[in-house]
């Protein structure tokens, strides 16, 4: 079944301009079609087309559900976009199918890029919430620096992932041994410059906690993607330990 993005479909009962185009003009859609919409904070909604117009489909909602997040707590990741935006919207595209809470663009000492449009990357959450059939879409916050994130309360795990020579992998642990399934997580990832002595004391500081990723250097990108994969599959794994 089709699934469309309207963050006030409850009240408009019509689906935005792009996806009305998306819905009508692309895939046919037609009067008495069923379709799934998503508001992005949580509820999926079953309708049925009731006027097939090309600006403004009309829908009449048949089925209201609550649909939370399957991992049960908040997952945050702090990372300083790559100088190549396809990398970072690749990223992006990946986390948010996979789930996560909060993208955080942080402008670090040795960024490559120090400003960051974030209308696409939004557009591209979207497209990867409806292709994950999840219902809420992820806070993306505009670039801010290092610091402001680090001042904020958080009251579960902050873990950074750097290259330090003066601590090496062997010394650190794993996420996985520092990951706790079922709490409330941030994830730091530096720019491909990697974070600056002074940003990992400041981050040390905060109360993060070092980790390593494993043993390849990897791109800042991929750090990102291979954190938040590896946070739910422990969750997975505890779950189902949890079940036997």
């Amino acid at each position: 079944m089709h699934r469309f993005y309207c963050p006030d479909i409850a009240n408009t009962l019509t689906l935005g301009e792009e996806e009305s185009r998306h819905c009508v003009r692309v895939l046919r859609c037609v009067e008495g079609d069923t379709i799934v919409v998503v508001d992005g904070a949580g509820m999926t909604y079953r309708c049925r087309i009731t006027m097939a117009h090309p600006k403004r489909c009309a829908v009449a909602i048949q089925q209201a559900t609550a649909t939370p997040p399957h991992w049960h707590h908040r997952m945050v990741v702090g990372i300083a976009p790559t100088k190549h935006l396809d990398r970072i919207e690749w990223m992006v595209e990946k986390c948010v199918e996979m789930g996560i809470d909060r993208i955080v663009p942080l402008r670090c000492h040795n960024s490559e890029r120090t400003v960051l449009k974030t209308e696409r990357l939004r557009n591209i959450m979207v497209a990867a919430i409806k292709q994950a059939q999840h219902a809420t879409l992820p806070q993306l916050d505009e670039m801010m620096p290092l610091e402001q994130l680090l001042s904020e309360p958080h009251h579960g795990k902050r873990l950074i992932a750097y290259c330090d020579p003066e601590l090496p992998r062997d010394q650190r642990h794993t996420l996985a041994q520092a990951y706790r399934p079922g709490t409330d997580t941030l994830v730091l990832i530096g720019p491909e410059g990697d974070f600056s002595p002074q940003e990992v004391q400041n981050a040390l500081a905060a109360g993060c906690e070092p980790v390593t990723l494993g043993d390849s250097r990897l791109r800042t990108e991929t750090a990102a993607v291979m954190a938040v994969a590896a946070m739910h599959t422990l969750d997975q794994l505890n779950d189902n330990q949890q079940q036997q």
